[in-house]
C-alpha cells in the first residue's frame, strides 16, 4: 500500500498541533481489518483530542477520529472480506485507537458493523457516533412506554449532532417534539428538521425551582445535563422517561428523589461507547429503516481532511450545528 494522508495530532510541551501527514501501513496499529476509509465526521470528542486537556488522547502522535465508514482492503477474520462496506464506532476508536481521519485505518474485527442495507457510507457519518447516540436515545424512550400519544417530548441542546438528530428521528416517528436550545438564530433550522416547537434554555429554569413542577414532558432527549437537567426532572410526566446522554451544562446533578418516587419517572443513561454489538446491530438496522428521516443530508455539511482542524474549533466554541461529514 502506497503512502496516504491522515490527520495527525502532536503534543509539543503544553501545546497540541494538528496537521496533514503522510503516513504508511507500518504505522498503523495492529488490527484484523484494513479498511479504505471513505468518510469520517466530527464530534465534541474529536474537538477535545485537538487540545492539550481535553483528556482524551495519552500518547502522541495520534490520528482521532472516532466514526469511520469505508471499505474492507483485506481481513484476516471470516466475518470480512475485501469489498465489504462496513463502519466503525466507539469502543476505543480515535481515542486509545488511530481513528477515521486517514485515508486507512486498521480496526479489530469485533469493532466492525456491516453497512446496513438501507444506508450509504456517508449517510452512516451523517448519523456517526451523534446518531447513534440519539437513535439509542429515542429507543430509550419508546423501551419506557413513551409513544407519540404520549405528549410533548424535549429534546436539549438541540442544535448538537445528538439533539438535531434526534428531533428528526422522533419526527418521524410522529412524536410532537419541542427544542431546547441557546440559539435563537437556529430556529427556523430546528423547526425544518420536525421540531413543533423551539424554546429557549433560559425557559427550562423557573424563577422559584420546586421539587416537583408543572407535569409538562412525556419524555426528554438530555444532551445538556447539569442544572438544565435538574430542573427538567421536576417537569417530566408520571410514568415519564428522560434518556440523558450529554454534559456540556455541567457533570454535576443536584435533584431530589420526589420526581422518581412520586412520578415514577425514568432516568436512563445512555453510552454508545461500550454498547454490545448485538445492540450496536440493532440500533444501525433501524437508522436504515424506521428511524431514517426524510431529507438526511440536510442535517449535515461536508468538508475535506484539510479543513478538520477548524470544525474541530467551532464545536468546541459551542458554534457548530448538526453533523459535519468529512470526504477522505
Amino acid at each position: 500500500m502506497d503512502a496516504f494522508k491522515a490527520l495527525v495530532a502532536d503534543r509539543e510541551g503544553d501545546e497540541v498541533r494538528i496537521g496533514t501527514r503522510r503516513m504508511t501501513a507500518a504505522q498503523l496499529p495492529e488490527g484484523e481489518v484494513l479498511v479504505r476509509v471513505v468518510y469520517s465526521s466530527v464530534n465534541y470528542k474529536d474537538g477535545l483530542a485537538s487540545i492539550p486537556n481535553g483528556n482524551i488522547v495519552k500518547d502522541y502522535p495520534f490520528i482521532p477520529g472516532i466514526d469511520l465508514a469505508g471499505i474492507v482492503v483485506s481481513s484476516e477474520d471470516s466475518r470480512f472480506r475485501e469489498g465489504d462496506e462496513i463502519l466503525v464506532t466507539g469502543f476505543g476508536l480515535g481515542v486509545n485507537r488511530f481513528g477515521g481521519y486517514s485515508e486507512y485505518a486498521k480496526v479489530p474485527a469485533d469493532w466492525v458493523v456491516k453497512l446496513p442495507a438501507g444506508l450509504s457510507l456517508k449517510e452512516a457519518m451523517i448519523f456517526g457516533t451523534a446518531g447513534f447516540t440519539a437513535a439509542m436515545s429515542v429507543q430509550a424512550l419508546q423501551a419506557g412506554g413513551v409513544d407519540p400519544k404520549s405528549g410533548p417530548v424535549l429534546v436539549t441542546g438541540a442544535t448538537g449532532g445528538v439533539g438535531s438528530v434526534s428531533i428528526a428521528i422522533l419526527a418521524k416517528l410522529g412524536y410532537e417534539v419541542v427544542a431546547s436550545t441557546g440559539k435563537k438564530e437556529a430556529a427556523d433550522e430546528l423547526l425544518r428538521l420536525g421540531a413543533t416547537r423551539v424554546i429557549g434554555r433560559e425557559e427550562l429554569f423557573p424563577e422559584k425551582p420546586r421539587p416537583l413542577g408543572r407535569e409538562t414532558w412525556a419524555g426528554v432527549v438530555d444532551c445538556v445535563g447539569g442544572k438544565s437537567l435538574a430542573s427538567i426532572l421536576s417537569n417530566v410526566k408520571y410514568g415519564g422517561t428522560v434518556a440523558a446522554s450529554g454534559l456540556t451544562g455541567g457533570s454535576e446533578l443536584e435533584t431530589t428523589v420526589f420526581p422518581f418516587i412520586l412520578r415514577g419517572i425514568r432516568l436512563i443513561g445512555i453510552d454508545s461507547v461500550q454498547a454490545s454489538m448485538s445492540a450496536r446491530r440493532r440500533v444501525w438496522e433501524l437508522l436504515a429503516s424506521e428511524y431514517k428521516p426524510e431529507g438526511l443530508a440536510s442535517i449535515a455539511s461536508e468538508i475535506s481532511l484539510e479543513q478538520i482542524p477548524s470544525a474541530l474549533s467551532a464545536i468546541l466554541s459551542g458554534q457548530s450545528r448538526g453533523r459535519v461529514v468529512v470526504k477522505l
